[in-house]
């Protein structure tokens, strides 16, 4: 069974109140195209990096790094092509980045674009940060990923920002130099020829350096309502990214530890490292209660067990937390109407029920098949 590979908004919790950083899927649909282009079965490496197509459908929806970053392994292996990543920049949308895109393409400088992005950079992904200062009559702007993010992933990010200084500045622009922190490809004449700039690598940092003049010109698009309206969708956005965040959170610590016995708030908020009052304060921003999360994760998780006959009904109890069978059985009736044993005989019914459905269905198709592919005898 794949692990889910997308979620509507926030990160992805793993075990102990850590998150799995996640980017836009609309990222990933430009990894996708970057693949089409390139001749290969985009929908094929999708499923072998761990992705539902469907699930990269809607413009908010949020992919776990594991699965991105397994995608860029598989698109390089199998495109055999060093500077994929720096390619898949061109197949950048607007759209890609959400209300960030449309707030960089209405800045009035490019300086004010740059600190657009460190303002509002995990609006696209929390995987990456970045870095952005004046230095004499330079600018730096260094990409610094998080642990796990792949090379080609941060060469589509400096081949990304560099199209928008050209888009914005004009296409026949380069700045003074770029360094990667990555290794030297084996073949780089394709980093050449589209970066068109001086080029480094192994070095300490990721970097683009851009002269002072360029980075401070007005630009000609430049909109200030149009980039304060898009900052505010942004931080909205991001807000909302929090609030699904500390939920997610705290549901995956309580996955992890009701088998242990029922943890309480406190116990909660330590293995998320802040306070008890502190994680009572951002649940009461969400509209919601340690208790409600708490009831609401043991009955997913007790119909989930329930459904197979692995686990007993005492084993059950345990697993979700319940010191007592009582305990257990009258919270399972009020969620449910039923006892634990009654509903698992349901639900076991409903399953075979279903199962001899779609045997039989398989059976009529096949007879079908087999009738429209019956030779017709001569006449």
């Amino acid at each position: 069974m794949r692990t889910q590979a997308s979620t509507a908004a926030g990160s992805v919790p793993v075990k102990d109140g850590q998150v799995v950083r996640t980017t836009l899927g609309t990222w990933v649909k430009a990894i996708c195209r970057a693949l089409e282009a390139a001749g290969c079965d985009s929908a094929a490496l999708l499923a072998e990096a761990g992705f539902d197509l469907k699930s990269l459908d809607g413009p908010n929806v949020r992919c776990p790094l594991t699965h991105t970053e397994r995608l860029w392994r598989i698109a390089v292996a199998t495109t055999q092509d060093p500077a994929f990543g720096i390619k898949v920049a061109s197949h950048i949308k607007q759209t890609t980045f959400h209300a960030l895109g449309y707030g960089l393409s209405a800045s009035s400088t490019l300086k004010e674009a740059f600190e657009r992005v460190q303002r509002y950079c995990h609006v696209a992904s929390d995987a990456i940060e970045y870095e952005f200062w004046r230095s004499g009559a330079e600018y730096h702007f260094v990409i610094e990923p998080a642990a796990g993010v792949a090379d080609e992933s941060v060469d589509a990010l400096v081949a990304a920002y560099l199209r928008m200084c050209r888009s914005l500045i004009g296409h026949d622009y380069s700045p003074l130099r770029i360094e990667f922190r990555r290794a030297r490809p084996a073949r780089i004449e394709d980093f050449q020829s589209l970066l068109r700039a001086p080029l480094q690598f192994g070095a300490a940092r990721t970097r683009l350096v851009f002269d002072r003049d360029a980075i401070e010109r007005p630009l000609d698009g430049g909109n200030p309502e149009l980039a304060r309206h898009n900052d505010a969708i942004a931080l909205q956005y991001l807000s909302q990214m929090e609030r699904d965040n500390i939920q997610w959170r705290v549901r995956e610590v309580l996955t992890q530890r009701l088998v242990h016995g029922e943890p309480s708030q406190e116990d909660v908020a330590k293995f998320l490292n802040m306070s008890a009052r502190t994680l009572q304060r951002k649940l009461v921003d969400c509209g919601i209660t340690y208790r409600e999360i708490l009831d609401e994760t043991r009955r997913v998780l007790a119909l989930a067990y329930l459904s197979t006959p692995r686990h007993t009904v005492s084993d059950v109890t345990y697993l979700v937390g319940f010191s007592a069978g009582s305990s257990f059985t009258r919270a399972f009736r009020r969620w449910t109407g039923r006892s634990p044993s009654d509903w698992r005989v349901g639900a076991i019914a409903a399953d075979s029920a279903e199962n001899a459905t779609r045997a039989s269905a398989r059976f009529i198709a096949a007879s079908v098949s087999t009738v429209h592919r019956r030779p017709t005898r001569d006449r």
